[in-house]
């Protein structure tokens, strides 16, 4: 990965310490073997499940869901979501079916995939400003796992009232940042362009937020999705052919970015209406990389999960406005690392934002059938603070 001398002269320094206080989550509900996951977890599903004291508002999200569900067709939509001022996020129908994942050059198995909808484009600052700035009349900023403050003391959780709280409320949201992610007007703030700068988590808890306000369920891609949407039916390198001279067409990268990225749905896209798959900021996906994900699938797996028990590493997808052309293949594929938070000023760091991740964003998906309590809830909570997932970062 490549920076412009300005980038990387503008990188703040640490400015300040602000000591967080890592909790476990509390017990943990069991995880029934016999729960019909609409995913295949690889290698399994946790024996118990994280973060369980935040398993009611995960129910009470699930019979929202399901109570608003009704035989509808699978299109192509407009969502306006109401917590963003109606800004509109356009959700197109990516039909189920079978495709050989992976490079040509290894061992490619068949993966089969059920329908789903996938955002024609990343997530832009019109959608993640008001989840990740929170609520301006509320005059307390959130607690370090991201519940309200109600106490007057960030470093203890505090569980909401759901008979009194909205559900989007009590939806954990990021605190206050400390450092300039746009890098002193190197990245525009405006609210065409893409979110970034986010961890994992709180990508997974913006799908959260989403789901709560809007009755339908949204999560991360998995891994498998993202690369099946990217390729739209197609076999070659990118989404439109092997030839990388084309790829300014598609994509902004390395070459024709000016070292930042760029508004949302400016070139060409792939096959089945999704802009930027390759290039602009590469992309969140929900799994745990694993090295030899590939030698780990066999022929006709269904929707494979590889669920992430760790911080990192976690799988990144569609290469940025600062990689070179191989980086936007459509099956190329890089790992998280605790260095994206390099710059965090807080010890220990953030769990919600990534000070060195200008060139990564994410972009959601909504699956046709609605899963279980238990597995939403998996989607939603795949990392949280405790003292091993804190120590990661060191």
């Amino acid at each position: 990965m490549k920076f412009h001398p300005f980038f990387l002269a503008s990188l703040l320094p640490c400015l300040a310490h602000c000591e967080e206080q890592p909790t476990a989550p509390e017990d943990s509900s069991k995880s029934s073997e016999a729960n019909d996951y609409t995913v295949t977890v690889l290698p399994a599903a946790p024996a118990t499940l994280p973060v369980a004291d935040q398993l009611e508002l995960t129910k009470r999200i699930h019979a929202l869901i399901v109570e608003k569900a009704k035989e509808e067709g699978h299109e192509a939509y407009q969502l306006a979501i109401p917590k963003a001022a109606d800004a509109p996020l356009k959700l197109v129908a990516i039909p189920g079916g079978e495709f050989q994942m992976g490079d040509p050059a290894a061992d490619q198995p068949k993966i089969k995939l059920s329908p789903f909808w996938m955002s024609a484009t990343e997530v832009t600052w019109a959608h993640y400003n008001p989840f990740y700035l929170n609520d301006p009349k509320f005059d307390k900023p959130r607690n370090k796992d991201g519940s309200r403050d109600l106490d007057n003391d960030r470093y203890t959780s505090e569980q909401p009232d759901l008979d009194k709280s909205t559900l989007v409320d009590a939806v954990s949201q990021p605190t206050i940042q400390y450092h300039d992610m746009f890098m002193s007007g190197s990245f525009a703030n405006e609210k065409d362009y893409p979110a970034m700068d986010m961890t994992n988590h709180a990508a997974a808890k913006f799908c959260q937020w989403l789901s709560a306000q809007t009755g339908h369920f949204y999560r991360l891609p998995t891994e498998a999705e993202w690369e099946y949407a990217c390729r739209a039916g197609t076999t070659t390198i990118y989404s439109f052919g092997d030839d990388a001279s084309q790829l300014g067409d598609y994509g902004w990268y390395v070459d024709n970015s000016d070292f930042t990225y760029q508004k949302v749905g400016q070139k060409k896209p792939n096959p089945w209406g999704l802009y930027d798959m390759h290039g602009n900021v590469a992309e969140w996906t929900i799994d745990s990389f694993e090295s030899d994900a590939l030698s780990k699938l066999k022929d006709g797996t269904e929707n494979p999960w590889f669920f992430p028990s760790k911080r990192y590493p976690r799988v990144i997808r569609g290469g940025s406005w600062d990689d070179d052309a191989e980086m936007l293949a459509s099956t190329a594929r890089v790992a998280s690392h605790k260095d994206l938070k390099m710059q965090d000023p807080q010890n220990p760091n953030s769990v919600w934002y990534h000070t060195n991740g200008q060139h990564i964003g994410f972009r959601v998906v909504r699956p046709v059938a609605i899963p279980s309590v238990e597995e939403m809830h998996l989607f939603w909570n795949t990392d949280f603070i405790s003292p091993e997932r804190t120590a990661e970062d060191f």
